[in-house]
């Protein structure tokens, strides 16, 4: 373990290993946020969620049934109305597949984290750029490989914009928090292809203040279980303000192995270009 891995991802007291709570590394995120709330957390099938999953399919699919009969039968349609507040650049069709929902212009939560090269930054040190902000476990084989494609893919969509856009990942998997591990990630997703890309980690303690502030759940067990956490995208104005979020989704086949058609692919990138440029001065 190099020097930069011992400051930045060093593993103490406060280390899953030693604080016991290694079952829930992530608390309960205390800032009221009503667009996060609702969104399922990202993770690997297992059985047990197999079986919730199969269950929560089937209450869904009745209540959409009852629900476009009677969407049909006043309005003579079955599509909700396009959601308020999204770009005019974003279809309508987009911005349903991403999920997109404006929030309140708040101040986004600060924090200083060390990226991927073991250099120190702080969110306030992007100001006068737009931030395009996630949350990825740095051992991920499921969601977060196809996010760092579309991160990718909107990076190039951007074309000249791209210089004042910055793509940001905080660190989520509890036991691998060295730099090295989000370099390591960074490398083999080909995201240090993008300029602007700061994959950022930290000691637990940081790292969990971080999740809390932006109502990213996260689960743990143990080390080598599959880390379960909520998948959001922040859109963070150059003024530091949030103003959209959107939802990452995968489908899964029966050997619960993540895949997300091309096209939709193409979409993610192309959408996450749209909504960064349009908050981009």
């Amino acid at each position: 373990m190099n020097e930069t891995d011992r400051v930045a991802g060093e593993h103490d007291a406060d280390s899953p290993e030693h604080s016991g709570e290694a079952g829930d590394p992530g608390a309960r995120p205390s800032r009221p946020r009503p667009w996060a709330s609702g969104r399922t957390p990202r993770l690997r099938l297992r059985r047990s969620t197999v079986l919730l999953t199969a269950g929560a399919l089937l209450a869904g699919v009745a209540f959409a049934t009852v629900f476009a009969f009677a969407v049909t039968k006043l309005n003579g349609r079955t599509q909700p109305p396009r959601p308020s507040g999204i770009p005019a650049s974003v279809s309508t069709s987009l911005a349903r597949l991403m999920q997109l929902s404006p929030v309140p212009h708040v101040t986004a939560p600060g924090f200083t984290l060390t990226d991927q090269s073991g250099h120190r930054l702080s969110l306030a040190s992007f100001r006068g750029r737009t931030v395009v902000l996630t949350f990825m476990d740095s051992h991920c084989t499921d969601i977060c490989p196809f996010v760092s494609r579309e991160f990718i893919d909107a990076s190039k969509d951007l074309g000249p914009a791209a210089k004042r856009v910055v793509f940001v990942a905080v660190n989520v998997n509890p036991y691998h928090l060295r730099v090295s591990d989000v370099a390591s990630f960074s490398r083999a997703q080909r995201l240090d292809s993008i300029g602007s890309w700061h994959f950022v980690t930290g000691s637990l303690k940081s790292l969990r203040a971080v999740w809390n502030n932006y109502q990213i759940f996260v689960q743990a067990p143990s080390q080598n279980a599959d880390v379960v956490h909520t998948s959001l995208i922040y859109f963070i104005a150059p003024n530091g303000q949030e103003r959209y979020v959107t939802a990452p989704m995968v489908d899964h086949t029966n050997k619960h192995i993540a895949f997300l058609p091309a096209g939709q692919l193409a979409d993610w990138g192309r959408g996450i270009a749209l909504v960064a440029r349009a908050i981009t001065p």
